[in-house]
């Protein structure tokens, strides 16, 4: 059988009779042996494990019995391996002995995993290229990148291999790659979904788990299916009154939007089909009845908040190689990382607890400059997600340049540090028919509005109807 790309509409199939779990299961096994050859895109294959649970009874939730494929870092499943892009943990064969919860909330849902996707290493770069996999290549031009870090799963859907795969965010990690892929890469509001049962916060306030797919109505569909804290959870998003779901329905009232086409601190212009896009959406937005201005935060353009950023970041992933020293048992060199994320850990290394707390605090205060833009009146603000168009593979990905950490996330990274929903629409193409996405960015909790202009837009662009022919 051919692949449907919605994962609502495969659901459907499979209440109806229409089609069974091993079906679809089937079906995507098919298409990821026919494609990722060329792609890359699927790094642990779990084909004979979905085909045993499809046959055996898939939990009866909304998307039962539906293939899905789940990122290589911070989710992982009992029994798989979980190597986040990392040579050290891929010759040691690790497994992870228990589900996420995000994990296990997906198969309540009644997904059903068939594997896991490339990510660069410690899912650091913008570019998924780790040196023990190899690149994740864009299916509409394999000479180029399919972003990062969610490279891997970006790319799976555009291709057609499952509806939807996870992904994370950490500085623009879904909606990057959504950008690069021509996909819909929604990163919902802090603590929307949970980390646990092994983190609170991952990454400080960085970390956000979602997916991406084809449709605003799957984005939709299943954040509602996954979205809620869990026991022990910190804090949590702040609930929403209705299903996401139901803002599909019908389109939002009119909206003050604002829009940004220069990079913040850096005021250069983005590439110009990126401010094309933005200029599109804007004209999109206005026939659709909403007030479109050049406006933005006056807080983006803080020069100061890179090198907070960058103590918070680099400190992680210093943990994260003494957290796998740990748990493996061993000492760990510069010769078992990547040079780029030695480098990152060593100045992690570096910044003490006080400096780390001070940074968490500067970050916070300008949370609070940022947000309070959408306070004093604006609905939505829109920009490129990218300063440039996918970028060609191996331009990026082991340079030990510090100044190299938000390369690409200018626009994105922001939004990570303030916990507000963002969203990746594929509403442009290049000449040479290459994706470009706009972001649309709400105030904390309002993912509920994202969905809706994001559902307008997509009623007015249809660009579920492209699709990339990756060959072998």
């Amino acid at each position: 059988m051919s692949v449907v790309d919605d994962a609502v509409a495969q659901a459907g199939l499979v209440r109806d009779g229409a089609v069974s779990p091993s079906e679809l299961v089937q079906a995507a096994v098919d298409r990821i042996e026919e494609l990722d050859g060329a792609v890359n895109a699927v790094v642990h294959r779990r084909f004979e494990a979905a085909r045993r649970e499809a046959a055996s009874g898939v939990p009866v939730g909304p998307f039962q019995g539906v293939p899905l494929l789940v990122k290589d870092a911070v989710c992982h499943t009992a029994g798989d391996p979980y190597h986040v892009g990392m040579r050290l943990l891929a010759e040691r064969g690790w497994v992870e002995p228990h589900d996420t919860e995000l994990a296990a909330r997906f198969r309540r849902a009644g997904f059903v995993i068939v594997g896991r996707t490339n990510t660069p290493e410690l899912a650091t770069a913008y570019t998924t290229e780790p040196v023990v996999y190899g690149p994740t290549r864009n299916p509409w031009d394999l000479s180029r990148s399919a972003g990062g870090s969610s490279g891997g799963s970006a790319a799976a859907v555009a291709a057609g291999m499952v509806a939807v795969a996870h992904g994370n965010d950490m500085g623009g990690s879904i909606r990057v790659p959504a950008s690069c892929c021509g996909v819909v890469g929604l990163k919902p509001t802090r603590a929307r979904t949970s980390l646990g049962p092994d983190f609170g916060e991952y990454w400080a306030m960085l970390t956000h788990e979602g997916v991406l797919t084809r449709t605003v109505r799957d984005t939709a569909a299943v954040l509602d299916a996954v979205a809620g804290a869990a026991v022990g959870d910190p804090y949590t998003a702040p609930p929403p009154t209705r299903p996401f779901v139901a803002s599909l329905e019908r389109d939002p009232p009119p909206l003050r939007v604002g829009f940004l086409t220069t990079v913040p601190v850096e005021g250069r212009a983005a590439d110009p089909d990126c401010v094309l896009a933005v200029h599109r959406t804007a004209r999109l937005l206005e026939e659709g009845g909403h007030h479109v201005e050049e406006a933005a935060p006056g807080a983006l353009e803080e020069p100061e908040v890179g090198a907070h950023f960058a103590a918070v970041f680099t400190a992680s992933v210093a943990r994260d190689l003494d957290r796998w020293a740990a748990r493996l048992g061993v000492r760990i060199g510069p010769d078992d990382v990547e040079p780029r994320n030695w480098m990152l850990a060593e100045h992690g290394w570096s910044v003490s607890g006080v400096a780390l707390l001070a940074a968490v605090e500067h970050l916070q205060a300008h949370s609070r400059r940022v947000a309070s833009w959408w306070s004093d009146g604006f609905d939505l603000l829109v920009t490129p997600t990218l300063p440039t168009v996918p970028p060609r593979l191996g331009r990026l990905p082991l340079e030990p340049d510090l100044a190299a950490v938000a390369d690409l996330g200018q626009f994105t990274a922001p939004f990570n540090v303030t916990g507000q929903p963002a969203v990746s629409l594929p509403v442009h193409a290049t000449a040479e028919g290459l994706p470009v996405g706009v972001q649309l960015v709400a105030a904390y909790g309002r993912e509920d509005l994202l969905v809706a202009v994001s559902a307008q837009l997509e009623r007015a662009v249809s660009w579920s109807t492209r699709r990339p022919t990756p060959r072998p």
